[in-house]
């Protein structure tokens, strides 16, 4: 496990840095509770906080109150507490701040190491329970609130960074699914999902056969290539499902996120945008509000023909 150790004492971190690095664990330690909270902040890969109440500054009582506000849904975070004082009060405190459990310091390195192996066995479950609480069961995305959720966060922290909302859309969906099955229409859904989750972005199945992306990226030129790269990623190999291989495409919407602007108002936009590509032919992409600079050429679905309902 990744572990944050946070002591005043610079003698008792070298113990407990050597003591966890000797038993195959990554150790960082730190002698303040803002250098500790600094680091969590920065990686979210870390699974363990030890840290002594006793710290000059933020004292362990506020770094672990500021590490369960600060840490996401998906960041499971267990924090162990350590003192040299082992009276009820400051144990009922800790917990109430927070910490999931409590140990006395010096730890005894065998009821520390008992604790690290609850602390995985908990992170474990919890994993478990966070990923059937965010995660689409079809397609492995984040589901409609996990995306929200995780869209708007990156969307508060972005600063300058200007981000982009691409909303995809498989065409012809109801056909596929009336020619080849629903299973069929489920496969389709799933290794379209696998096509588009680009590991820079977040990714969502929002409905039925719809998905919705965040991009840190304002450049429209550039949003035009992430969307193509999605639009081609699907069409240009078939899907192969259990009975057949099923040419699959998608039509794309994107909008650049203004400035105070919710991640939902954004997503409107790609959606009318989306609802445009869809009017045109399919199989391409539209910008919100002229923010579109490359025109995507006609590309018409082969022997496919419906009918479009032109809303006043």
């Amino acid at each position: 496990m990744r572990i944050v150790v946070a002591d005043a004492s610079r003698v008792v971190l070298k113990i407990m840095i050597k003591l966890l690095t000797d038993h195959g664990h990554v150790a960082f330690g730190f002698t303040t509770g803002e250098e500790a909270l600094a680091k969590l902040v920065e990686d979210p890969s870390v699974d363990v906080l030890i840290t002594s109440l006793e710290l000059s500054g933020m004292s362990g009582f506020e770094l672990c109150w500021e590490c369960r506000v600060m840490t996401k849904r998906e960041q499971q975070l267990y924090i162990l507490a350590m003192s040299s004082l082992a009276a009820h009060e400051r144990l009922a405190e800790a917990l109430d701040s927070g910490a999931d459990d409590f140990i006395g310091k010096p730890p005894n390195p065998e009821e520390l190491f008992a604790r690290l192996r609850a602390a995985e066995r908990f992170a474990m479950t919890q994993r478990q329970l966070v990923r059937l609480a965010t995660r689409d069961t079809l397609t492995g995305l984040l589901n409609r609130r996990a995306f929200f959720e995780s869209a708007e966060t990156l969307a508060e922290r972005r600063g300058d960074q200007p981000v982009a909302v691409l909303i995809a859309d498989i065409d012809w969906f109801k056909r596929i699914n009336d020619t080849h099955g629903h299973d069929a229409g489920d496969q389709v859904i799933a290794a379209v999902a696998e096509r588009i989750n680009l590991a820079d972005a977040v990714v969502g199945r929002i409905g039925g056969e719809e998905y919705a992306l965040v991009v840190r990226e304002g450049r429209p030129s550039r949003i035009w290539e992430i969307a193509d790269g999605l639009r081609r990623a699907v069409g240009d190999t078939p899907v192969q499902t259990s009975l057949s291989a099923i040419p699959v495409t998608i039509s794309v919407g994107t909008a650049i996120l203004q400035p105070d602007e919710t991640v939902d108002t954004a997503l409107r936009r790609a959606d009318a945008a989306l609802y445009m590509a869809k009017r045109a032919g399919r199989n391409r992409i539209v910008a919100a509000d002229g923010e579109q600079v490359v025109p995507l050429p006609q590309v018409t679905a082969p022997m496919i023909k419906t009918e479009v309902t032109v809303l006043a």
